[in-house]
């Protein structure tokens, strides 16, 4: 058999038809078999690129993350709002849709998987705080529209709870502890002069998530 000409289409491939398979089955319930097949690829073919399903599920969330990356740039550097204005926005396109929603379907719970744990723990201290949320409440410092200092420390105590304790993603929770956790949330915040962050909508669509969840069948996937 030849060399693969295009290895980047197959890599795609794969990609695609993991991201679709975990979202549809979940991570722990789309088995290593089951991208082969809906691939129509070899196992050798598979590994030639991929060392293991974790390692395609890793790949899959960075895809994810690269484009949210994109769109929160954007958000970080558009002119015309100012600092609290931008982080409102920024929560409300994080907590909200597509990402979320994609992340909510494919993940285990991430108290069950101390690696993918430590990986989102990781990705907030080294990439979403001093790339996007840092940066827009120290503009918020700057023009008047953020009363507070110490901005790496509050961004960071900002994502680490709602990433960690609002999210429903980290362990199984009730629409009712969201709820209650989304408004103490805001009313810590508040006392720092960043009022809204989590509006109606965000919590509404948080307790779906959390509701959801009741109802998906957990654990028993295969794992490779």
């Amino acid at each position: 058999m030849g060399r693969n000409k295009y290895p980047e289409v197959t890599v795609q491939r794969i990609l695609d038809t993991a991201e679709r398979l975990f979202i549809e089955k979940g991570y722990e319930r789309a088995s290593l078999q089951d991208i082969i097949d809906a691939t129509g690829l070899s196992k050798g073919a598979i590994y030639h690129h991929f060392a293991s399903k974790e390692d395609i599920f890793y790949s899959v969330c960075d895809r994810i993350g690269q484009r949210n990356a994109e769109v929160l740039s954007q958000l970080r550097d558009a002119p015309g709002m100012n600092g609290l204005e931008k982080l409102r926005a920024m929560f409300k396109v994080s907590l909200q849709p597509e990402r979320q929603a994609k992340m909510f379907c494919m993940m285990p719970y991430l108290m069950d998987n101390s690696k993918f744990l430590a990986t989102e723990m990781r990705s907030i201290f080294t990439e979403v705080v001093p790339e996007f949320v840092e940066p827009l409440i120290r503009q918020g410092i700057a023009d008047g529209s953020i009363r507070a200092g110490q901005p790496r420390a509050l961004a960071e105590a900002m994502i680490l709870l709602s990433d960690g304790w609002i999210n429903p993603i980290v362990q199984p929770t009730t629409p009712e502890e969201i709820r209650d956790r989304c408004a103490v949330y805001n009313q810590l915040f508040c006392s720092f002069g960043i009022d809204g962050l989590i509006d109606q909508e965000i919590v509404d669509t948080l307790m779906g998530y959390a509701k959801m969840a009741q109802h998906l069948p957990l654990g028993g996937g295969e794992s490779g």
